[in-house]
């Protein structure tokens, strides 16, 4: 069997795209249910804000708004931009 440098490269840039995704998608999740009020003692909220606060713990509270909500959006948005930036980035690269 022979394998292609390609072949490998692209799966690989793949993997790196869905894992940047998955990290977005939780930080996204969280600044939704935020801002939607979602119940704290329901276990998935409680979930994906831990792993949220995980994954942003480098930009959270980055930025001092007066109103939190704002603190929230700006400082995991920007988390979840840059993972997503990161990411495609990486992968595209990989894939070349």
């Amino acid at each position: 069997m022979s394998y292609s440098r390609g072949n490998g490269s692209s799966t690989a840039a793949r993997v790196i795209a869905v894992v940047a995704d998955i990290m977005a998608f939780i930080i996204i999740l969280w600044i939704l249910m935020y801002l939607l009020d979602a119940n704290p003692d329901n276990g998935l909220v409680e979930f994906v804000r831990h792993t949220a606060r995980w994954l942003a713990g480098w930009s959270y509270d980055l930025f001092t708004f007066d109103e939190e909500w704002a603190r929230v959006v700006a400082g995991y948005g920007l988390a979840a931009v840059v993972y997503l930036f990161i990411g495609h980035a990486v992968a595209g690269r990989i894939r070349r």
